[in-house]
């Protein structure tokens, strides 16, 4: 299959790259910085610098690949779960236009499947913003994949667990790749409690 991978420099992105190449999928891996490309191509993607609000360059980039399927895994936020709330508007502008512009992208492309990174709780000012994001991908027959708070390296909980739902970032990882032929709808990935 072919993956246009949105976000693939984050977190979640770094380890889905290298599962969905070993896997026998073509991945173009989308980043906003051109110094990332390098690291991209060392885990096996095709390197795609662009950023999701321009929108004349995102449907051009996806129609070039020609994705079986576009898979948002973006977000915006911080280093530091200290710094979290002053980031709330620009993962909100992410979840919001971001996706719409994805998807978009997605159906000029003539891509079968969307899948997209969501979570598996909602806090009081977060609550519209995440629905609005699902309720995009989920109008599109799409799969929104509600992760539990990521613990392991690279999260804000490296050394210590959150509450639930939570998941191990590479758990998490791990899980996602058979969302590519999933059915549309929610999935939610966390450990159990």
């Amino acid at each position: 299959m072919r993956v246009f991978l949105a976000g693939a420099t984050g977190v979640m992105g770094v380890r889905l790259v290298p599962l969905l190449v070993s896997a026998g999928h073509v991945v173009a891996g989308m980043t906003r910085s051109r110094e990332k490309t390098g690291q991209l191509a060392a885990l096996g993607a095709e390197a795609v610098v662009c950023d999701v609000f321009d929108v004349h360059s995102l449907t051009e980039a996806v129609c070039a690949f020609e994705p079986d399927v576009v898979m948002d895994q973006l977000t915006d936020l911080p280093n530091r779960l200290e710094e979290l709330a002053r980031f709330t508007r620009r993962n909100d502008r992410i979840r919001s236009e971001g996706t719409r512009n994805l998807i978009t992208a997605a159906k000029k492309a003539g891509s079968r499947r969307f899948v997209a990174q969501s979570v598996a709780w909602r806090t009081q000012g977060g609550r519209e913003a995440v629905d609005h994001h699902e309720r995009q991908v989920l109008a599109v027959d799409g799969v929104v994949a509600r992760y539990g708070r990521l613990y392991g390296p690279g999260t804000f909980y490296e050394r210590d667990l959150p509450r639930h739902p939570r998941i191990h970032v590479d758990a998490a990882a791990r899980a996602t790749p058979p969302l590519l032929e999933a059915s549309a709808g929610i999935v939610t990935i966390s450990d159990p409690q």
